[in-house]
C-alpha cells in the first residue's frame, strides 16, 4: 500500500470525526482502533494497540505536564498573579504606553510561572483591556499586546505543549525547555520594540494620563514582596535544569511545591483554592494525557505500516533545498493553526515532520523552537485561533472580531520575523542548550 493511500486513509476520517466535533482524544482512539484491525492483523492488532497506549500514558516524560498544570492553577487561584500585575504597574509609571508594555511585562512573567497561553489572554485580558479602554487606547493598541505576548506562556519554560511535543517527538524535553528561552525572549523584545515606535509615532493609539506617583521605596517594596519571591519557583524550574541538579520531571515538581509553599506563605493557601487547584489541573492534565497516548499510539500505526518511512522517502526526493522544506513544513503549522488547536496540529504533524527533519541532518530541537513559535502564530491567526476567541470573551463589550483580527495583524508579523530570525540564526537556540549539555 502506497504511503499516501495510507495518509489519506488514516488522516480523512481523523479529519472529519474533529471536524463533526467529536473530542481529539475519542477521535484519536475511534481511528487508531479501526486502523489497527485493517492494518496490524485484527484482534492482535487491538492489543498492540491497547499495550502501546498503557506503554505512552506510564512514562515518566508526561509528569511535568499535570505538575506545570499545578503551578498555573495555584497562581491564578491564589492571585498571586494579580500581584504581579500590580508591581508592574508601579514600574511603568508614566511611560507612554504602559498598559500595552505592562501586558508584554505580564506575559513574560505569567510565562515562567503558569505555561498557560489562554490563562494568561483571560487574566490579562479582563484586568487590563477595560482600562486601556477607558484611557483612550485605540483597539489595536489595547487587544494586539495581549493577544501577542499571550502566546509567549508556551515560548518560555515551563511550557506543557514543549512538554507534549518532546514526548510525541521523542527528543530531549530538558533541551527543548532550555533552547525556547532565547526565542521567547526575542519575541517579547519585538513586542517592545514594536509597540514604543508606534505609539511614538502616532501618540493617539496610546493617549498619556496622570498616574498616582508612585516612591522608588514602594516599587521597591512591591518588588522585594510580590516579585523577588518568585525567582525561588523559576529557579526550582529552569534554575535546576540549567545546573544540572534535576530532570524536567524533578524540575517540575520542585516548581509546583514551590509554588503552592508560596501560597501557603502569603496566606492565601486555603482548603477551597487547594481543591480548586488539583480538580482544575487534574481535569486539563486528563485530558492531555489521553490525547498524547492516543497521538503516540497513532504515529506507531503511521511507522508500522510503512508510511512514514515512504514519505520521508518521497520528500527527500524533492528537488528543493532541505532548508525550503523545513520552511515550508513551518508554514504549514501556522495555516493549520488557524483553523486547528495546538494538541492536534503536533499530533497530526510531528510524527511526519520529525523524522524528515532528522533524515534532513537539521537539529531537532532547532526545529521544535520554530514549530512552537508557528503555533503560536497560528492561535493569533483570522480566521479562526484559538487566541482570537478567548480574547472575544473577554473583551470589554462591543468588540467586535474584526476589531481583534486587525489588532492582531501586526503581531503576527512579528511572530513571523521572530520566525525568520530563528530560521536563518539557529544559534539562538541551539547556543544555550550547547552550554549547558556539552
Amino acid at each position: 500500500m502506497e504511503w499516501y493511500f495510507v495518509l489519506v486513509v488514516i488522516l480523512g476520517p481523523l479529519l472529519l470525526l474533529m471536524l463533526a466535533g467529536l473530542p481529539v482524544a475519542f477521535a484519536f482512539f475511534a481511528v487508531n482502533l479501526v486502523g489497527a484491525y485493517i492494518l496490524m492483523g485484527g484482534m492482535a492488532g487491538i492489543e498492540q494497540l491497547i499495550l502501546n497506549t498503557v506503554d505512552s500514558i506510564s512514562s515518566f516524560t508526561l509528569i511535568p505536564i499535570a505538575l506545570f498544570m499545578i503551578m498555573g492553577e495555584a497562581m491564578f487561584q491564589s492571585r498571586i498573579a494579580v500581584d504581579l500585575m500590580d508591581t508592574l504597574d508601579k514600574w511603568f509609571g508614566k511611560l507612554r504606553g504602559r498598559l500595552a508594555l505592562m501586558a508584554v511585562g505580564g506575559g513574560v512573567l505569567f510565562s515562567t510561572l503558569t505555561g498557560n497561553s489562554m490563562g494568561s489572554i483571560a487574566l490579562l485580558g479582563s484586568s487590563l483591556t477595560p482600562e486601556m479602554e477607558k484611557r483612550g487606547y485605540k483597539k489595536q493598541m489595547s487587544l494586539g499586546p495581549i493577544l501577542g505576548s499571550s502566546g509567549l506562556a508556551i515560548m518560555i519554560p515551563p511550557s506543557s505543549l514543549a512538554v507534549v511535543l518532546g514526548v510525541i517527538a521523542e527528543i530531549s524535553i530538558g533541551k527543548i525547555l532550555i533552547g525556547i528561552i532565547v526565542p521567547g525572549l526575542l519575541m517579547a523584545l519585538l513586542y517592545v520594540i514594536y509597540i514604543i515606535g508606534r505609539c511614538t509615532i502616532n501618540p493617539d493609539l496610546a493617549p498619556a494620563f496622570e498616574v498616582k506617583p508612585v516612591t522608588l521605596s514602594e516599587k521597591l517594596n512591591a518588588t522585594i514582596v510580590n516579585i523577588l519571591p518568585l525567582t525561588l519557583v523559576v529557579f526550582s524550574v529552569v534554575g535546576v535544569i540549567f545546573l544540572g541538579i534535576a530532570t524536567p520531571s524533578e524540575a517540575a515538581a520542585t516548581g509546583a511545591f514551590a509554588t503552592l509553599f508560596l501560597a501557603l506563605i502569603k496566606g492565601r493557601l486555603t482548603p477551597k483554592i487547594f481543591g480548586n487547584t488539583m480538580l482544575a489541573s487534574s481535569n486539563i492534565s486528563v485530558m492531555v494525557l489521553l490525547i498524547v497516548s492516543g497521538a503516540v499510539t497513532f504515529s506507531q500505526l503511521l511507522a508500522f505500516t510503512g508510511a512514514t518511512y515512504d514519505m520521508v522517502d518521497a520528500v527527500l526526493s524533492l528537488d528543493v533545498s532541505p532548508s525550503m522544506i523545513v520552511f515550508l513544513m513551518v508554514m504549514v503549522v501556522v495555516v493549520m493553526g488557524m483553523f486547528m488547536g495546538p494538541l492536534p496540529i503536533m499530533l497530526i504533524t510531528l510524527p511526519i515532520f520529525v523524522p524528515v527533519v532528522m533524515q534532513l541532518g537539521f537539529d531537532p530541537i532547532w526545529f521544535a523552537a520554530l514549530f512552537l513559535v508557528a503555533i503560536e502564530t497560528g492561535a493569533t491567526s483570522p480566521p479562526f485561533g484559538a487566541a482570537l476567541f478567548v480574547m472575544k470573551a473577554v473583551a470589554p463589550k462591543g468588540t467586535t472580531m474584526g476589531d481583534i483580527y486587525r489588532a492582531a495583524i501586526p503581531f503576527i508579523i512579528l511572530d513571523f520575523a521572530a520566525i525568520l530570525i530563528l530560521f536563518f540564526f539557529p544559534v539562538l537556540v541551539t547556543g544555550p542548550i550547547g552550554l549547558m549539555f556539552n
